[in-house]
């Protein structure tokens, strides 16, 4: 076997390169099962033409062996026998064209004039399915490398699937791809720079075999490239970007690229050359806290360079902050945010996605930001990409922005384009409504066409997502009966719980809230019950609650306003769990005559009064509209007998002496009776 190695690699040219010093060949039994031919041309881990298809042993073996120190060794990757395995997507089928009807236009010589390359690399990227770019490739006589490197890389945009594969593996053996490919393996050592890597990176996007010939030889020509000390700093960031998806973080070579990376200062870097550093670091280069310093000293670069940033830049540069987890950059985070502002109007959805999913993980928002996407959004919720309307609703919601304007427009298109989204997408629009409590005007008509998916999709739904979507209705008072049956079976519950934790508290706290929605505000439901061991006693939990803590400053403020008012700190009780889940802020008791009980009084209560003591946080930070879950907590302690009296923080604000306090909250919680005064 070692002998058939060598005779594959003397095809390549490839004898005496450092690339086969550390070879390591592994058997082949005769009583394995083969993949099929797709699993092989690709590296994905799965078959996507074949259902139950499991890739043979062979292809996955005990990890390598450490590679001895020097160059990459991309022969300590999985080695496929030469007999079985096939090189991924470059050899040509024999009745086909010796290079696929492709020509090659080598060493970055631009196709006439550079608006001319310009005009074809927008055709490329412009390209919006496989189909256009296939046909792209046919009628295209003439390639710079360029050009090619892009085409690879708009392949991968429009095929992966997400999951760590490609949507149809098949398409690598078109004639044309397959001719390109063949065409830049035979001229990898006459590429440019910038191509080279690029077409390295492209080919890592779409799970080429390692061991295929395009990839070693791109590879060993990389590695002379480096050797030279040719490649420039977005060559370098490319380069790392590939190597990191070859070998991983730990790569030899790929600690070789950050080296010489390190020793150029990012302060003299171009916008360019920074952007390409942070995708580099997104890709894996910086895992484990290596390169820190160099991190750090591209953070504060861009800080002082932000507001020059494109809006392809913002995206890239805080998406990469989000894989990072670089919490400590927040001023960078807020710089880009301020300038992420000015470029609604042009973001692309995918762009505008990565931003917003960017400051949804940190944290921040600004309200420029907000008045920019009522602004322009408003007007694209019909033909946006769904994951970009999905990500605006979320980021409303988990900031707390009340808007009418682009809930509204949402809500609308959502009757239309509905089959659209996946149930995750649809699960957190409605899940962003029922944290705002916000009603759209169409409600009829939208909640009809929800409980249309339901009936038609009910299957796709993760019960996680299913459990979300009803809560939601029930914070917006639209009750579902029809699927809470299902929902309170005991199949559906074992389906919610997980593996080794059990039930997650915030799901047991979904499944209580509906079940006394259900009791509470229908009582004409006579479906399955929810079986109290799913029954959570308190809905006040650490974290991500169904009740929001009250506010401390403005509670102690509320206090010792009672104390004047009923004269005693006894005739008033604080925090009171009550026996239906709800944390009362403040309970007061009356006899029949409508006179203040202790708080320790138990007999003869004819009347509890639940003061909420509404904070900031229990509205929308834009509006004072309370959010659904507080709006749904006093329905229900209503519906429970208690009198609801709310102090909202913009009323209580406004109180400048003892007076007045005393005189607000005796007509908020006393308003038909005169007040004696102590």
């Amino acid at each position: 076997m070692a002998l058939k190695m060598l005779q594959r690699a003397q095809l390549l040219g490839l004898k005496a390169s450092p690339l086969f010093s550390s070879l390591r060949l592994l058997s082949v039994h005769a009583h394995q099962e083969h993949a099929c031919v797709v699993c092989l041309w690709t590296s994905s881990r799965r078959c996507s033409l074949r259902h139950g298809c499991r890739r043979a042993p062979w292809l996955h073996p005990p990890p390598p062996t450490p590679t001895p120190p020097g160059r990459m060794g991309v022969c300590s990757m999985t080695i496929r026998d030469p007999l079985l395995g096939v090189s991924g997507a470059v050899h040509l089928h024999r009745d086909s064209p010796p290079d696929g009807g492709v020509r090659l236009s080598l060493a970055g010589l631009a196709l006439g004039s550079k608006e001319d390359e310009r005009d074809a690399l927008k055709r490329v990227s412009s390209c919006g399915s496989l189909r256009q770019l296939l046909r792209f490739l046919r009628s295209s006589q003439l390639l710079s490398d360029n050009m090619a490197a892009a085409a690879l890389h708009r392949l991968a945009d429009l095929e992966q699937d997400g999951a760590g594969g490609l949507r149809d593996p098949a398409v690598l053996s078109d004639e044309a791809l397959r001719g390109l490919c063949q065409k830049l393996e035979q001229e990898s050592g006459r590429l440019g720079g910038a191509a080279l890597v690029s077409t390295l990176l492209a080919c890592t996007r779409l799970y080429l075999d390692p061991w295929s010939r395009l990839l070693v030889r791109l590879v060993s020509e990389s590695q002379a490239r480096l050797d030279q000390g040719s490649l420039g700093v977005v060559e370098l960031c490319a380069l790392a970007q590939a190597l990191v998806a070859l070998e991983g973080p730990d790569c030899t070579m790929l600690g070789q690229t950050m080296g010489q990376l390190q020793h150029s200062d990012p302060t003299q870097w171009s916008l360019d050359e920074l952007v390409a550093a942070y995708d580099a670091f997104g890709a894996g280069v910086g895992e484990g806290g290596r390169y820190q310093d160099l991190l750090n000293a591209m953070h504060a670069h861009a800080l002082s360079v932000a507001g020059r940033l494109e809006p392809a830049a913002v995206s890239k540069v805080l998406g990469a902050l989000v894989v990072m987890g670089e919490s400590q950059a927040l001023p960078l985070v807020i710089a880009l945010c301020k300038q992420a502002v000015r470029h609604v109007p042009v973001f692309t959805d995918s762009q505008l996605t990565a931003v917003l999913s960017a400051l949804i993980h940190f944290g921040h928002s600004d309200r420029f930001l907000v008045q920019a996407l009522e602004h322009h959004f408003a007007k694209k919720a019909f033909t946006a990409h769904p994951e970009t309307v999905t990500r605006v609703m979320q980021y409303f919601g988990r900031r707390r922005v009340w808007s009418p304007a682009v809930f509204d427009a949402v809500a609308e298109s959502f009757v239309y384009r509905a089959d659209d989204y996946s149930t995750g997408q649809v699960g957190r629009q409605l899940q962003a409504l029922g944290t705002l409590g916000y009603v759209p005007p169409n409600a009829g008509r939208l909640f009809r066409k929800v409980e249309a998916l339901l009936h038609t999709r009910f299957s796709q739904f993760q019960p996680q997502v299913l459990l979300e979507v009803l809560h939601a209705c029930t914070l917006l008072q639209r009750f579902p009966l029809n699927f809470v049956s299902k929902v309170f079976s005991p199949y559906f519950l074992q389906q919610l719980q997980e593996k080794e934790s059990g039930m997650d508290r915030i799901v047991l706290a979904q499944l209580t809230q509906l079940y006394m929605t259900v009791k509470l505000e229908c009582p004409f439901y006579n479906g399955p019950q929810l079986l109290p061991k799913y029954r959570l006693k308190s809905f006040l939990m650490p974290g991500h609650s169904l009740e929001t803590q009250v506010d401390v400053h403005l509670y102690n403020s509320v206090k010792a306003g009672l104390v004047d008012l009923l004269g005693a700190r006894s005739y008033f009780a604080s925090k009171v769990l009550t026996p239906f889940c709800y944390t009362l802020d403040v309970e007061i008791k009356l006899d029949e005559e409508g006179y203040v009980l202790p708080a320790s009084h138990i007999d003869e209560i004819h009347k509890r009064i639940a003061v909420c003591i509404n904070g900031p946080k229990r509205f929308a930070v834009n509006a004072q509209k309370l959010l659904g879950q507080e709006a749904i907590k006093q329905r229900h302690l209503r519906s429970l007998g208690y009198e609801v009296v709310e102090i909202p923080y913009y009323e209580f604000e406004r109180l400048n002496s003892k007076t007045e306090t005393v005189e607000y909250l005796h007509k908020k919680i006393f308003p038909l009776s005169y007040r004696l005064s102590w």
